[in-house]
């Protein structure tokens, strides 16, 4: 089966004939569906579709954008001033629109004490609830229990 470079088809044609005919056309007979019955093939130019694929696949990779993931590490005992500047930085991340790791981490005796870094993670949750959403909720896993925040599309 045969279609020209306008789209319109010309039958089941013998692979000589249609390769003459794409020769007198000054273009190539590319394979476009080998396995229909028959096989489809069509007249254009092959160098010029490669270009043309060749940009379109570079304009996709331009126009994706990369999400990172930022972890924002806290201890039960983290004081107030601390967790501010820790709290702006996860505010930072949201709102540049990465997805942001909330992890306590626990040393020594104080993972006796994980209802104090599940209040931490619940504060974070409580003062980030304009600017971010829960992916993950708390979860622990030896040392640590961790949390993740996605930002909120706006």
């Amino acid at each position: 089966m045969v279609v020209d470079d306008e789209g319109t088809q010309l039958g089941v044609l013998d692979t000589r004939t249609a390769l003459g005919m794409a020769r007198e056309r000054g273009l190539d007979l590319v394979e476009v569906a080998p396995n229909a019955d028959p096989p489809v093939c069509k007249f254009m130019d092959y160098g010029k579709f490669l270009y043309q694929q060749k940009k379109r696949a570079q304009e996709a990779k331009r126009n994706q954008t990369v999400i990172q993931i930022k972890e924002v590490k806290f201890r039960p005992k983290t004081d107030d001033h601390d967790y501010g500047t820790k709290l702006k930085h996860i505010r930072r991340f949201l709102e540049g629109g990465d997805r942001c790791k909330v992890t306590v981490f626990f040393r020594g005796r104080e993972i006796v004490h994980k209802d104090r870094g599940l209040m931490v993670l619940e504060r974070v949750q409580q003062d980030t609830e304009d600017i971010a959403k829960i992916e993950s909720r708390p979860t622990s896993e030896g040392r640590t229990m961790t949390m993740m925040l996605a930002p909120v599309k706006r």
